[in-house]
């Protein structure tokens, strides 16, 4: 079982900026990457930010110059700092996590997501 919980959402306003934090925890040997997605009402999920093994970031174009991903791999932790948030950035955000278990094959998994509001 592996566990991802997200924290450090909330409702901010513009201009503004908000960290959101993710643990993963459980039967873990690998992450080979960690990120945030996030989904807007009516819209599909969408990748914000991920941090590969080693370092390497990608970002969505929306989210460069402003957001900042940051990975604690001996904690199994990744921080999104997000600053000049704008109304479009309203969201419900998810971290993922691409994790081998002991003996098994890397998988795709997911937190519950936190709500992120940005309105005056």
């Amino acid at each position: 079982q592996v566990e991802l919980v997200e924290s450090g959402g909330g409702l901010v306003q513009p201009g503004g900026s908000l960290r959101l934090s993710c643990a993963a925890s459980g039967s873990i040997s690998s992450i080979y990457a960690m990120g945030w997605y996030r989904q807007a009402p009516g819209k599909q999920r969408e990748l914000v930010a991920q941090i590969l093994n080693g370092g390497t970031t990608n970002y969505a174009d929306s989210a460069k110059g402003r957001f900042t991903i940051s990975r604690d791999s001996a904690k199994n932790t990744v921080s999104l700092q997000m600053n000049s948030l704008k109304p479009e950035d309203t969201a419900i955000y998810y971290c993922n996590a691409i994790i081998r278990p002991p003996g098994g094959r890397p998988n795709d998994y997911w937190g519950r997501g936190t709500r992120v509001t940005v309105s005056s």
